[in-house]
C-alpha cells in the first residue's frame, strides 16, 4: 500500500497508510472521471458494462485500485478462486479499479468501475474526490441504471441531473428530486458537490420484467447520452445488431403468454406520451465545454465563477 508522511507523535512514529494505491498516471489531456459500481443501481450491470465498454475500445491503462480489505464484508461479496494457466491458485478479490482511457475525442478519460462496497462509504468517496483532483478531471460523471415500469419496446429514458445550477441550464438536465435510500453514487454525488467538483448524474431506465445482464439496450442508452452530453465518442452504434436480438429474444418470450402482452401494451400508452426530447449532441458538447472554461481559474488564480455546487 502506499504510504503518506511518517507522523511523530511522543517516541512513537506512525505512517498514514491508504487504501488507495497508485501507479503512475500518464499525461492525459482534460481528463473527465466516469464512474459506475456494480449493485442495485447498476440493473442489468448496463452502468458497468457501459464504462467496460469505454476502456475495451480505448488505449486504458491501470493507474490506480482501491484495496477492497476495509469495505468489504466478504461474506456478502467473496472473492473469487480460479487457476492460472500454470496450475497456480489465485484469488481475485473484488477490488475497484481505476483505468486512464485515451480517447479520439478532446479528452481523455479516468474510468472507475468496481461493485458497490458494503462499508465506510464516507471514506470511499473520499478517495473518488482524491482520484479525480489527483489525476487533473475537470469533472465527474456518475454512471447508473434503475429497474422501472418501462417498456422494452420503446427507446429507454435517461435522466441526467446535477446539482449546480449551471450545468442544469446549459445541458438541458433537471435538479435531484430523490428522497429515500440512496446508492455509493449519491454519496460520492454529494462529497464531489462539496469539494466544489462538477458532477453530473446518468440514470438509465431498465424494464423491470427483464432485470437480468445482459442489457444491450440499456448500455446503448447510456453510451448515446453519455456522447451526446459530453462530446466524448463512444461507439454507441456498434451495439445495434446486440439491441436487435436482445429485443427479439424479448419479443417472442412476451408474444408466449397473453398477459405479458397486455401488460406492454399498457406500459407503451404509458410512455408514448412522454417522449424524451433532448438538444443536439454537439449543442449539448459546445455547452459543456463553455461551462467548463468557466469554471477554470483566470490569470490571477481566482476562478472565473463558483465552482460549488451545493449551496
Amino acid at each position: 500500500m502506499e504510504s503518506g508522511v511518517p507522523l511523530q507523535s511522543g517516541l512513537r512514529e506512525a505512517v498514514i497508510v491508504s487504501d488507495l494505491i497508485w501507479n503512475e498516471i500518464p499525461e492525459l489531456r482534460r481528463p473527465m472521471l466516469l464512474a459506475a459500481f456494480e449493485g442495485i443501481f447498476d440493473a442489468a450491470e448496463s452502468a458497468t458494462s457501459a464504462l467496460k465498454w469505454i476502456c475495451d475500445r480505448a488505449n486504458s491503462t491501470p493507474i490506480a485500485e482501491i484495496d477492497p480489505e476495509t469495505f468489504f464484508n466478504f461474506q456478502e461479496t467473496r472473492p473469487m478462486a480460479r487457476l492460472a494457466p500454470d496450475g497456480t491458485r489465485v484469488i481475485d478479490w473484488p477490488k475497484t479499479e481505476i483505468q486512464a482511457a485515451r480517447t479520439d475525442s478532446t479528452r481523455d478519460l479516468v474510468v472507475m468501475t468496481g461493485i458497490e462496497p458494503h462499508l465506510r462509504w464516507n471514506g470511499f468517496a473520499d478517495y473518488v474526490v482524491e482520484v479525480a483532483r489527483r489525476s487533473g478531471c475537470e469533472m465527474v460523471v456518475t454512471v447508473g441504471a434503475l429497474v422501472a415500469m418501462v417498456p422494452h419496446t420503446r427507446p429507454f429514458a435517461v435522466t441526467g441531473s446535477a446539482q449546480h445550477p449551471e450545468l442544469v441550464r446549459r445541458l438541458n438536465l433537471s435538479l435531484p428530486s430523490y428522497e429515500g435510500p440512496t446508492s455509493l453514487a449519491g454519496v460520492i454525488n454529494e462529497r464531489l458537490e462539496q469539494a466544489n467538483v462538477p458532477v453530473i448524474a446518468l440514470r438509465v431506465a431498465v424494464p423491470h420484467y427483464v432485470p437480468g445482464p445482459p442489457n444491450p439496450k440499456a448500455t446503448r442508452a447510456l453510451l448515446r447520452r453519455l456522447q451526446h452530453t459530453t462530446g466524448v465518442l463512444t461507439a454507441y452504434e456498434e451495439l445495434d445488431q446486440e439491441v436487435t436480438d436482445w429485443s427479439a429474444r424479448v419479443d417472442q418470450a412476451v408474444a408466449s403468454d397473453d398477459e405479458s402482452k397486455e401488460y406492454v401494451a399498457r406500459l407503451e400508452r404509458q410512455v408514448d406520451s412522454d417522449e424524451e426530447r433532448l438538444p443536439s449532441g454537439d449543442d449539448l458538447a459546445a455547452e459543456l465545454e463553455a461551462f467548463l472554461r468557466d469554471q477554470r481559474p483566470d490569470e490571477n488564480g481566482d476562478e472565473t465563477e463558483s465552482g460549488s455546487t451545493s449551496d
